[in-house]
C-alpha cells in the first residue's frame, strides 16, 4: 500500500482473492475487537451469496485498489459476536463524542493507517472522517474508480478527528462492557463542556454516560445541566446511582433538583443516601424553592467569635470541599446566632493571633430563610455581595447563598 492512508469507502466493496487468485466475495464491513487491539481492523467481513466469511488480519497478504489477496484460505462462517466493533453496522452515520472538540459529531467514514506487519498489510483506525470531504466519497462509492475519487476530492477541505479523542456511545452496559468502552477522555472534560454534549444526547445516550462516569464528575455535569434535563436523567438511573450523585452534589443543588422529581422517585433516592447529606437535603426541602431557605447551601465555614486567623486557616484546610466557593468566614457565638463576617481575602495580610472579630465587615448584612428570592436577588445588587449569610426566625446562621447561587436563578428567567 503505497498511499499515507486508506477509506472505508475504499474498502468496501473490494474484491477478496484466494491464493489462486480466484474471488471469494467481496467486503462488506470490517471490525476491531477493542479488548484484543483498540484499532487494528481484527476482522474483515466478506460476501458473495448468501452467507459473509470471516478474514483475520493475519490471513491477509496485502490491501490495494487491486483487492485483497490472502495467504491463508482457511475462513470460517460469520456469526454475530457482540465483542466486535463493526466499521459499517457500529460506527459509520452513527453519533460519537469528540472529547478534544467538545461536540457531538456523525461518522461519515473512517481513516485507516495501511501497515505492514510479519509479512500481512494491516489497518489501524486513526481517524473518523465527519466533513464534506468524507460525505462526497460516500456519494461517489461505487460510482466512479477509487483513484479517481482521490484525486477529484483534493480541493474539498479534510475534516476528521483522531480514533484516540473519540468516546462511542453504547446504551448497553453489558456491550459497553465486552467493547472495553470507558469514559475516562469524559470524565477528564470540564462538567460545563460535557453538560454541553449531554444536552445534545437521547435520553439513552445520556443514561448511559451517567451510568458510568465516575459519580464525582456526574453531580459536577449534572449541576450544569438545562433544570429541564436535570430531572429526566436522575428518573432514568437506577436509584442507588442516583442517590451516590446526589450525594456528590452541594446540598442545595441536591434539593433543588429532588423537588423536581415525583415525591415517590425523590423519596426513593433520598432513603439510599449516606445519613449526613440526606438529612441536610431534607432540611432544605422543607423550605419555599422561591425563598432565601430555598436557596441557601449548607456548606459553609463558621467559627466561634473568639477564633482568630491561624483558626480559620485550619478550619479552611479541613474544608478542602468548598473551597472553591469559599471566600467569606463566619462568626458565631456559643448558641450559633451569627455575629459577624470575615471576607476570606483579609485572612492573607493579618498575622496569625489576629482576632477574626478583628477582621469583620462592619456592616452585618443578612437575610431571613423565609426572604423572598426577588429580594435576595436585590440585596445581590444594591450590596454588590458574594455571599450572604442566611439564618433563621431567631438570627441563628443556618447556611449561605453565593453569587453563583443568584447568577443560576437569573439565567433561568
Amino acid at each position: 500500500m503505497a498511499d499515507q492512508v486508506f477509506y472505508l469507502t475504499e474498502l468496501l466493496g473490494l474484491q477478496v482473492y484466494d491464493l489462486k487468485g480466484r474471488k471469494l466475495g467481496v467486503i462488506k464491513d470490517a471490525a476491531i475487537v477493542p479488548l484484543v487491539h483498540p484499532s487494528r481492523i481484527d476482522r474483515y467481513l466478506v460476501g458473495g451469496g448468501f452467507a459473509w466469511l470471516t478474514v483475520r488480519h493475519d490471513q491477509i497478504r496485502s490491501i490495494s485498489f487491486d483487492g485483497i489477496y490472502l495467504l491463508d484460505e482457511h475462513l470460517t462462517p460469520y456469526h454475530s459476536d457482540e465483542y466486535m466493533l463493526r466499521m459499517v453496522r457500529d460506527l459509520l452515520d452513527q453519533q460519537i463524542i469528540d472529547a478534544e472538540g467538545r461536540k457531538v459529531v456523525r461518522v461519515t467514514d473512517v481513516t485507516f493507517d495501511p501497515r505492514r506487519e510479519n509479512g500481512s498489510d494491516v489497518l489501524n483506525v486513526y481517524e473518523v472522517d465527519i466533513g464534506m470531504r468524507s460525505v462526497f466519497r460516500r456519494l461517489f462509492q461505487g460510482v466512479l474508480p477509487r483513484k479517481l475519487v482521490r484525486r477529484l476530492q483534493g480541493p474539498i477541505r479534510p475534516n476528521s478527528i483522531r480514533w484516540a479523542t473519540c468516546s462511542i456511545l453504547e446504551a448497553d452496559p453489558q456491550r459497553r462492557l465486552r467493547l472495553n468502552i470507558d469514559n475516562h477522555l469524559l470524565e477528564e472534560m470540564h462538567p460545563a463542556d460535557l453538560a454541553d454534549i449531554v444536552e445534545d444526547l437521547s435520553p439513552d445516550d445520556r443514561e448511559a454516560i451517567f451510568e458510568t462516569i465516575d459519580s464525582e464528575v456526574a453531580a459536577e455535569t449534572l449541576s450544569e445541566v438545562d433544570p429541564d434535563i436535570q430531572a429526566a436523567i436522575l428518573e432514568s438511573l437506577e436509584t442507588e446511582t442516583a442517590a451516590d450523585i446526589v450525594e456528590e452534589m452541594s446540598p442545595n443543588e441536591a434539593a433543588d433538583i429532588l423537588a423536581e422529581l415525583e415525591p415517590e422517585t425523590s423519596e426513593e433516592i433520598l432513603e439510599e443516601m449516606e445519613p449526613e447529606p440526606k438529612t441536610e437535603v431534607r432540611e432544605l426541602l422543607e423550605f419555599k424553592e422561591d425563598s432565601a431557605g430555598g436557596l441557601m447551601n449548607t456548606e459553609y465555614v463558621a467559627l466561634p467569635e473568639t477564633a482568630t486567623v491561624a483558626d480559620a486557616m485550619s478550619a479552611i484546610r479541613a474544608n478542602e470541599e468548598v473551597l472553591e466557593t469559599l471566600n467569606t468566614i463566619f462568626l458565631i457565638d456559643s448558641n450559633e446566632y451569627l455575629k459577624g463576617s470575615v471576607a476570606l481575602a483579609r485572612l492573607f495580610i493579618a498575622s496569625g493571633d489576629t482576632p477574626l472579630r478583628d477582621l469583620a465587615s462592619e456592616n452585618l448584612i443578612q437575610v431571613d430563610v423565609d426572604e423572598s428570592q426577588a429580594r435576595v436577588t436585590e440585596m445581590f445588587d444594591k450590596y454588590n455581595l458574594l455571599t450572604l449569610p442566611v439564618v433563621d426566625e431567631h438570627g441563628r446562621l443556618s447556611g449561605a447563598i453565593t453569587a453563583d447561587d443568584i447568577i443560576s436563578v437569573l439565567r433561568q428567567r
